[in-house]
């Protein structure tokens, strides 16, 4: 598992809280769509990384550590977008990375 420690140290989230907050309107109000898709990429991979979470280590496949490692790109790649003047608590910026399991006020 090439993806494994860096994708734990990435999503900061249980998978309670994450399945919690997928459930949410704002979780459900941000992302990016397809046309024939009612759901974001992100909230999708939310409801993967929740299933990620429940599985044991050993089960894990090697379509798991790709998903894994996109999780980890993804997390990264925004954190180094925060917003300077929104309030982050509220922001687009916030929900996004939580459906993708990290909160970034969790520290």
């Amino acid at each position: 598992m090439e993806h494994y420690e860096d994708f734990t140290r990435a999503v900061n989230m249980t998978p309670k809280q994450l399945e919690d907050w997928l459930g949410t309107e704002e979780s459900l109000s941000v992302g990016q769509k397809s046309d024939e898709d009612a759901e974001s990429t992100g909230h999708a991979s939310g409801r993967r990384i929740v299933a990620l979470l429940r599985t044991r280590k050993a089960d894990l496949t090697d379509d798991d550590d790709q998903h894994m490692g996109k999780v980890v790109s993804y997390v990264h790649r925004h954190l180094a977008q925060a917003p300077a003047k929104e309030d982050v608590a509220t922001s687009r910026w916030r929900y996004s990375l939580m459906n993708w399991g990290h909160d970034p006020l969790k520290g």
